[in-house]
């Protein structure tokens, strides 16, 4: 990475190893690396290649949700991605505060690869097999889907696909639901596989752990604040996928090119949060998939408004969730209408 590609990672944890380790190898690589702390968050010291914004400096930015973000949940995140924006960045790459990177980590791909497709689906994909042959599955699949298998990857079209939005995968403790962690062993290691790109249609979950976004998908970087954490950005992916297909973009999956030492969790209470996910998750893709979405990034705002009007109406969000949106949509707006304004240290 280099020059206006920002690492944006937002964590409750002092400077731990893999925080340091982040912080060193973004500095090395030339990669911005927007820390966003919250209200539980230590002191943080000063630290070589990592820009770290404290409650009380995300206050000061000059943005609406800043007043607005609640505070307490993943979804500050959002800040730091409209500050990687308010930098210049043409990339925006996330991932966690448990994350150890690969060398491979620190190289953004090409956008529009050369790569086998999964065309003409019309429902959910566990993209995840095309990456190993144990049963495993990404949080947010429906759990009727965990069984089913992909069409075999060598019956895949090859052409070049425009993405956008890349998901990369986690080795080691990979983005698994509460269910599986109860009943399979971890570590797990995936394959190395080839890329593999979901079209029109091919449903997928993708998290915000290895995530890499171009500027043209960045306003559907939105993580909503009215479901738990463990929701937030599984929804946002459904609705950033729904999005994106109008405009002829699809959404890479590759390997894996981080891995986590996860955080400790309660995981009877990551089941609690993620059970509003196992319950309704295929009927937020129904809904999404009947949706009037305009084609063209012109529409992109009007399509996010949609799209949450929906989620709203449907009680899956809470109606003050359509206050950040308009304000995420100002922000982003505001800030393609002028030059960068938001420094970045480094």
């Amino acid at each position: 990475m280099a020059g206006s590609v920002c690492l944006v990672i937002t964590s409750i944890a002092g400077p731990t190893p893999a925080l340091r380790s982040l912080a060193a190898e973004a500095l090395e690589s030339e990669t911005r690396f927007i820390l966003v702390g919250d209200v539980s968050s230590p002191a943080w010291p000063e630290l070589a290649g990592c820009d770290y914004y404290s409650l009380e400096r995300q206050r000061e930015l000059p943005f609406e949700l800043a007043a607005l973000c609640p505070i307490g949940h993943y979804a500050r995140k959002n800040l730091g991605y409209l500050v990687a924006m308010g930098a210049g960045a043409t990339v925006i790459v996330e991932t966690d505060d448990d994350t150890i990177a690969q060398a491979s980590f620190w190289t953004v791909g090409e956008r529009d690869p050369l790569v086998r497709s999964v065309v003409g689906a019309n429902g959910w994909v566990n993209v995840y097999r095309y990456f190993s042959e144990a049963m495993i599955w990404p949080r947010g699949l429906p759990l009727a889907e965990v069984r089913a298998v992909p069409p075999a990857y060598s019956s895949l079209p090859t052409g070049r696909i425009d993405c956008p939005i890349q998901q990369g995968l986690v080795d080691d403790d990979p983005d698994v639901d509460a269910i599986y962690r109860m009943l399979f062993e971890l570590p797990f290691r995936f394959d190395r596989g080839e890329p593999v790109a979901l079209t029109a249609g091919a449903w997928c979950p993708f998290n915000s752990q290895n995530t890499s976004w171009w500027s043209d998908a960045f306003p559907l970087m939105y993580l909503p604040a009215s479901c738990s954490f463990r929701m937030t950005d599984i929804w946002r992916s459904f609705v950033a996928q729904r999005i994106a297909w109008a405009n002829g973009w699809s959404i890479l999956f590759h390997a894996a090119t981080v891995s986590q030492n996860r955080n400790a969790h309660d995981l009877n209470q990551d089941f609690a949060d993620e059970m509003h996910g196992y319950l309704e998750n295929d009927a937020i893709r129904a809904a999404l998939d009947t949706l009037e979405i305009a084609p063209g990034p012109a529409h992109l705002s009007d399509n996010m408004r949609r799209a949450y009007e929906l989620l709203v109406a449907r009680g899956w969000l809470h109606e003050s969730e359509l206050a950040l949106v308009e304000a995420w949509l100002a922000d982003v707006e505001n800030l393609r209408s002028r030059p960068p304004a938001v420094a970045v240290e480094r």
